[in-house]
């Protein structure tokens, strides 16, 4: 069984880099981690990521109901059940809005284009999700429809979801997410990006699934 207080420093490490890094402004973004099977440990809501402490994760069970806190859990935990639920290696998750892969996700740009060996061996690839209304039941609709084996997913409009094995693998996704937006970017300002063909793409992932171990999320 996963030690719950080590999730929760995991969680606090990881929110004080998200808020920074700009990955989240004021209040934004949301993290979590599975306790068990039937517990979930999240950040409260109304929080500034950067500013959390121990005592204010709220643990939840599988429908969202609140089984210890004091805190209000984040106004996103639905979305964070509903790739739990489909996703049973996801042990983590990260919800941000960091910049550069956001305004792809505004822009209604998928980050879908396999340029990057260092993306496609953390991430294996990204998925992108229609929009949905922030806390309603539209957003982890919209997400389990596409989320599939992706490390990283863009919510149109909204922003960005990472899942891993750990807080923190979840975390660096988000960074290696960022960063590859970044760099996809520049390279539509040079003239556009060069995609690696099909057998160099299935290379990485054999690369990613026997070298590195990587068979989950």
């Amino acid at each position: 069984m996963p030690d719950e207080t080590r999730i929760r420093k995991e969680i606090i490490e990881a929110g004080k880099r998200l808020y920074q890094k700009g990955f989240v402004a004021s209040n934004d973004g949301n993290i979590s981690a599975r306790l068990d099977g039937k517990r979930i440990c999240i950040t409260p809501s109304g929080v500034c990521k950067g500013d959390m402490e121990p005592g204010m994760m709220v643990v939840v069970d599988g429908n969202g109901n609140v089984l210890s806190g004091d805190w209000k859990p984040s106004s996103e935990t639905k979305m964070h059940l509903a790739v739990y639920k489909t996703r049973p290696d996801v042990q983590a998750i990260v919800h941000a809005h960091p910049q550069k892969a956001t305004a792809f996700a505004v822009a209604g740009l998928p980050l879908d284009k396999p340029t990057l060996p260092e993306a496609v061996l953390a991430l294996r690839k990204i998925a992108f999700s229609e929009y949905g209304t922030p806390s309603t039941n539209q957003v982890p609709e919209a997400l389990v429809r596409v989320i599939g084996d992706a490390g990283a997913v863009l919510l149109a409009n909204h922003g960005t979801l990472t899942v891993g094995t750990s807080v923190m693998d979840a975390y660096f996704k988000m960074e290696t997410l960022e960063h590859f937006a970044a760099i996809t970017l520049y390279a539509r300002l040079l003239g556009g990006e060069r995609e690696l063909d099909p057998t160099q793409a299935d290379e990485l992932l054999r690369i990613r699934r026997e070298v590195f171990g990587k068979t989950d999320a």
